[in-house]
């Protein structure tokens, strides 16, 4: 078995994780009753696990082989609303150089079918960073300024 699919295996774990941290998240802002919020989650956590389930497809369709790993538990306790989304913001950086890392590798292996099912995932965590970078600022301006956790914050003011 080729490095680059022992990698894929690992990151099909990663995306699972992702997947359960995500759920782990929605279910926080659940409880808090924030909505919008536990339903974004919601979908992120779908949409991890059909990433993870692309790569099992991509190892299918090449004929390797599959391994399903185990995920370590997720963080489930946060001290406001703005720390599972810095988690979450985190997570995707913590992907995206996984996912650089498995095209560096293809590419190295002469992969290029592989190489270029990795270049899909860079477009995706490029958005999902985006995406994720942009719902930390307005999370963090939504904060009550008065709260611990916004003390120190940029943009935070008193009156606000």
């Amino acid at each position: 078995m080729s490095t680059f699919t022992e990698k894929l295996n690992e990151q099909i774990g990663h995306e699972f994780f992702a997947s359960q941290q995500y759920a782990a998240i929605a279910v926080y802002f659940d409880s808090e009753t924030l909505p919008n919020l536990a339903a974004h989650f919601y979908r992120q956590a779908v949409e991890e696990r059909n990433h993870a389930m692309m790569l099992v497809q991509y190892l299918l369709d090449s004929d390797k082989p599959v391994t399903i790993p185990g995920v370590p538990q997720p963080k489930t306790d946060f001290a406001d609303p703005a720390e599972p989304v810095r988690l979450a913001l985190a997570q995707e950086k913590t992907v995206t150089a996984q996912i650089t890392a498995l095209a560096r590798l293809a590419r190295e292996e002469v992969d290029l079918v592989g190489e270029q099912a990795m270049h899909w995932f860079l477009q995706e965590q490029r958005e999902e960073e985006s995406s994720m970078t942009a719902l930390l600022a307005t999370v963090e301006r939504a904060m009550p300024v008065e709260h611990p956790a916004c003390r120190g914050l940029p943009g935070a003011r008193a009156g606000r």
